[in-house]
């Protein structure tokens, strides 16, 4: 693939998809070569919109295409499962969205999968790509605030959704946690890794998913973090790093900042500002770079994202949702190892 342009297919056309395909051709590696949908209309609108050569009715066509080096799924979570590994199956690489499946069962499944058939698979995080928060993360690994005590972090979006909206449809996986509460649990676990003791509480809508979740998070080493997601309140999307000898501040949107602000005592704060020449805050592209990059490097993940940290987010997922009761369809059986807890839900 060296000093070829990597060959993409989209598989969905909403928004994000949308968004991620309006940067992938502005990158002049990269190539989008197909796209798919349940509707030949609408892969067909997509196509012509972003001038893509084919536009395929079925997800299968697409899958099957040996002219796609890696297909990126920007489905609703509740059909990872289902598309990624159809992809997999077919031996195509992919770049799947987040939350990256609605439970740690189906992300182990496609985990195993892309190893049987040894093809390269990751998580659209797109936080943990980006280059100011990779500095910060580097910063607290290095020790710059020393031990890490606490970590706060939350993502909110004022609504109203109506009944009808995917964010509250249990079919579409819907509620706050897995489309907005993954930020800030990740970031707590970018930090940390897997924590070992959740205990959560939520608000349910009438059609039981989580208006708004507040989770407290604990690891061995006594640290701890508050995270909060809501779809029915905008949150300031801030977070916060304490440390045993200083604190690092993310005034707004922590997972595209353009800043950050670094306290330590007896020292005036220090500002770390976005490279400007890395683009608009909200770039997609330092994703598909790290894709394109692990592809010609002939690796199967990728050490940004990796899938471990994919799998341990997801089973802290599955506990929060434990502790508050949120099941969605089709979840009778186990969906991770910890869900040991009773849940505590508070019914709206």
């Amino acid at each position: 693939m060296a000093g070829q342009p990597v060959r993409w297919g989209v598989l969905a056309t909403g928004g994000i998809a949308a968004a991620f395909t309006a940067d992938l051709v502005d990158l002049p590696d990269a190539e989008v070569v197909a796209v798919a949908s349940r509707s030949t209309e609408s892969a067909k609108a997509f196509a012509e919109r972003f001038g893509i050569a084919r536009a395929y009715g079925e997800w299968g066509a697409l899958a099957e295409d040996e002219d796609v080096d890696v297909v990126y799924v920007a489905t609703p979570h509740s059909a990872h499962r289902a598309a990624a590994g159809m992809c997999l199956e077919a031996g195509r690489n992919v770049l799947c969205e987040k939350a990256f499946t609605l439970n740690a069962r189906e992300a182990g499944e496609l985990v195993a999968l892309a190893k049987e058939r040894g093809s390269f698979l990751m998580e659209a995080m797109w936080m943990y790509c980006n280059p100011l928060v990779r500095r910060l993360a580097g910063m607290v690994r290095d020790g710059v605030i020393g031990d890490v005590r606490t970590v706060q972090a939350d993502f909110g979006l004022a609504g109203p959704f109506p009944p009808s909206h995917r964010l509250r449809d249990p079919a579409q996986g819907g509620g706050a946690l897995l489309d907005l509460g993954v930020y800030p649990v990740s970031f707590a676990q970018l930090l940390l890794g897997e924590p070992s003791d959740v205990t959560a509480r939520a608000v349910l809508s009438d059609e039981g998913v989580d208006l708004q979740t507040g989770a407290l998070l604990l690891w061995e080493s006594g640290a701890l973090a508050s995270v909060h997601c809501s779809i029915v309140g905008g949150t300031s999307t801030s977070a916060s790093v304490t440390g045993s000898q200083g604190r690092i501040d993310v005034p707004g949107g922590f997972f595209f900042p353009d800043h950050f602000v670094l306290h330590r005592d007896g020292r005036d704060p220090e500002t770390f500002h976005a490279d400007p020449s890395a683009g608009p805050r909200n770039s997609l592209k330092h994703e598909a770079r790290e894709v394109m990059r692990a592809l010609r490097a002939d690796e199967t993940e990728s050490p940004l994202v990796p899938l471990e940290g994919t799998l341990a987010v997801m089973r802290t997922l599955d506990a929060i949702r434990d502790r508050v009761g949120v099941r969605y369809p089709g979840e009778d059986g186990p969906r991770s190892g910890r869900e040991e807890a009773e849940p505590v839900a508070t019914p709206a």
